[in-house]
């Protein structure tokens, strides 16, 4: 266990934060570990102090949670881990095996809480350790949201981008074929006045045109030609 001269870096102890209940929460095992005192120890204390630990400070898992808490740890941290924390559902553990009570849950105002009420040199540097994983997950949780959020921006810009520029381009396509089609009719417009004006001017020299005499003859008479 930890001594009072040897904090463990807040690094490591964010390690051991999960959400649950949308809670960021650390286990009892862990925080006994940190804090250089037993589970058994641990959890005694707390019932004897009940009253300052209310349910935004404290809580116990079910067993579904702890079902679904235990496989997750164990698939995330197959093959690592820490050598000062160790993880209480490994089965070589103090914190998992034989373990016959649900594990209790502590927010960070839980987990400074339960350092004041073990009011032991290491419990309160621990715990202070133990802010400061908080503050530094809180931050981290942080950057990522913003990060997250920068990306969606730039995402939705992009896609506004991409839609403008296909409306521009379906009203260029629509304005060429408005373009187009009016061209060709005025193109008709042209052809049929042409047409028409041609068929005018066919018509007046038509009308214009003398006719040639038509010869006629006396009834009874026949025509004789001089040779």
């Amino acid at each position: 266990m930890p001594s009072s001269g040897s904090l463990i870096p807040a690094e490591q102890i964010a390690r051991i934060i999960y959400v649950i209940r949308g809670h960021r929460v650390m286990l009892d095992a862990d925080l006994a570990i940190l804090y250089g005192v037993t589970t058994k120890r641990l959890n005694e204390a707390v019932k004897r102090n009940l009253r300052r630990f209310p349910e935004d400070f404290m809580f116990q898992l079910t067993p579904e949670e702890f079902a679904v808490l235990r496989s997750q740890n164990v698939t995330s941290n197959a093959g690592s881990g820490s050598a000062i924390l160790k993880s209480q559902f490994a089965t070589s553990s103090p914190g998992w095996g034989g373990r016959r009570k649900l594990p209790r849950a502590f927010t960070e105002h839980g987990a400074v809480m339960l350092a004041s009420v073990l009011n032991s040199p290491v419990a309160v540097g621990a715990s202070i350790q133990v802010v400061r994983a908080f503050v530094q997950l809180r931050g981290m949780l942080t950057a990522h949201a913003e990060l997250a959020r920068k990306r969606a921006a730039e995402e939705a810009a992009r896609r506004a981008a991409e839609e403008e520029g296909r409306r521009k381009a379906e009203e260029e396509h629509k304005k060429r074929l408005a373009e187009e089609d009016a061209r060709k009719k005025a193109e008709e417009e042209v052809k049929r006045k042409a047409d028409a004006l041609v068929q005018k001017r066919l018509d007046q020299a038509a009308v214009a045109q003398p006719q040639a005499p038509i010869a006629r003859q006396a009834p009874g008479l026949i025509a004789i030609c001089p040779e």
